[in-house]
């Protein structure tokens, strides 16, 4: 399953989640103001990542600058119960599935889970009658 972390005032994470809608792709919305983020959901975003900490934080955050954090200097457990602590850090929108991550919204890179969505599609062809997926 698609899961979208977001939050309800950015932009960018309303695009997102309309072109699903649209598409029709199911996926999770995982509101980061008011889920706590876990250990094991940033560490498969960091692993999922080409650039770690740069693909998901955003060193401009108000957080970053007002107590002068330096992420690149933290230790990975630093790292996780920083953000945990202060979600408002991560770039939005973070769209994860099994074997990715996109961070923000790009119409061209967005394509590629609609292209996964046609795979499971087609895998799901041979479904049984009650079957529960939305395409």
């Amino acid at each position: 399953m698609i899961k979208i972390y977001l939050s309800p005032s950015c932009s960018s994470c309303r695009k997102v989640k309309a072109w699903f809608e649209d598409q029709q792709i199911p996926f999770e919305e995982i509101n980061i103001l008011k889920h706590d983020i876990t250990e094991a959901e940033l560490k498969e975003m960091l692993m999922k990542s080409l650039d770690g900490t740069d693909d998901i934080i955003s060193k401009r955050s108000k957080v970053i600058k007002e107590q002068n954090v330096d992420v690149d200097s933290m230790s990975v457990k630093e790292l996780l119960d920083f953000v945990r602590k202060n979600p408002t850090v991560l770039k939005r929108p973070i769209i994860v599935d099994d074997s990715k991550i996109q961070v923000g919204y790009n119409q061209d890179e967005i394509e590629i889970f609609e292209k996964a969505k046609k795979v499971a599609k087609e895998a799901c062809a041979n479904c049984p009658v009650d079957c529960d997926h939305r395409f």
